[in-house]
C-alpha cells in the first residue's frame, strides 16, 4: 500500500484535501478514487485512508483507521556527521535514516573539503528534510527524524549533551562491537569525521567533552561508510535488527 507523509493533523473520519506535493505523487502514481493509502504525520502511528478523488492539483482523502505501529530502534541514536564532499550527504541521510536514526546533526569540521554559508545552509537543510521524509515513507517509519541545524564541531562538543558520545577513530584500541556487548542500550551520539577524519585537535576536544574514541575494526573505512557500519553494530548488539 502506496505511505505517504501527511503533515497535518490525522483524524478518524476526517476528510482531508492533501497537500499538493503529495496530491501530486498520487495522480503520477495513477491512484483513482476507491484505493486505499497509508498516511503519517511523524508523530507516531499510521493511518489508513481511502481516496475520494483524485486530481492533477487536488486529491481528497476519507481517514478510517488508525494503526499504533512503531519500527524504531530500541534506543536513542544521533549521527553526528561531519560533511563530505559532493552528493554523499544525501547518500549518508538516506540510508541513515532507513537504519533507524532518530537525530541527524550535520558538522563542519576542520578537514570539511565543502564549506557552506548561511545560504547554501539553508537550502540544503530544505533538501535534506525532504530526504528524511521520502526516505521515512520507504522504509515504513512513522515517525521522523530530527535533522538540527549545521554547527561547527568545536561548538557542538562544548554544548551539554546528555547522549553519550562515540568517536570513531582508526587509531583507537577498544572496538565498537566490544565496547556495546558489555554495555546496556543507552542514548548515542556517533561522531563521523570528513574525508581524512577529525583533526588531532578536533579528537582531543572530544576526549576533553567526555566523548568515548572507539574504532570500527582492521580496515579504515569511508566517511560514507563509517556511520551506517556502526549504526548497524550498536543494532546488532542491542536488539535494533531483530
Amino acid at each position: 500500500m502506496p505511505r505517504f507523509f501527511c503533515p497535518l493533523t490525522l483524524t478518524i473520519g476526517a476528510q482531508l484535501e492533501l497537500p499538493a506535493e503529495t496530491a501530486h505523487h498520487i495522480f503520477v502514481l495513477r491512484l483513482s478514487s476507491g484505493n486505499q493509502v497509508t498516511l503519517f504525520n511523524g508523530e507516531g502511528g499510521c493511518y489508513l485512508a481511502t481516496l475520494v478523488t483524485v486530481g492533477k492539483k487536488q486529491v481528497v482523502a476519507d481517514v478510517k483507521v488508525f494503526l499504533p505501529d512503531e519500527v524504531e530502534l530500541p534506543f536513542n541514536l544521533t549521527l553526528a556527521q561531519a560533511l563530505p564532499e559532493g552528493s554523499k550527504m544525501d547518500w549518508i541521510i538516506e540510508k541513515a535514516i532507513e537504519l533507524g536514526v532518530s537525530h541527524i546533526q550535520p558538522l563542519a569540521a576542520q578537514r570539511c573539503v565543502v564549506k557552506l554559508n548561511s545560504e547554501r545552509a539553508e537550502k540544503k537543510m530544505q533538501h535534506w528534510q525532504g530526504i528524511i521524509q521520502s526516505a521515512s515513507e520507504q522504509c515504513g517509519r512513522n515517525r521522523l527524524a530530527h535533522l538540527a541545524e549545521l554547527e561547527d564541531v568545536q561548538k557542538w562538543l562544548a554544548q551539554q549533551d546528555l547522549h553519550k558520545r562515540i568517536l570513531l577513530s582508526p587509531r583507537a584500541e577498544t572496538s565498537l562491537a566490544d565496547w556495546a556487548r558489555h554495555h546496556p542500550p543507552q542514548a548515542i551520539s556517533l561522531m563521523i569525521g570528513p574525508e581524512g577524519g577529525f583533526s588531532e585537535q578536533e579528537e582531543q576536544a572530544a576526549i576533553h567533552h567526555g566523548a568515548l574514541v572507539l574504532r570500527l575494526g582492521p580496515r579504515v573505512l569511508r566517511t560514507e561508510t563509517a556511520g551506517l557500519a556502526a549504526i548497524s553494530v550498536l543494532s546488532a548488539a542491542w536488539g535494533g535488527l531483530s
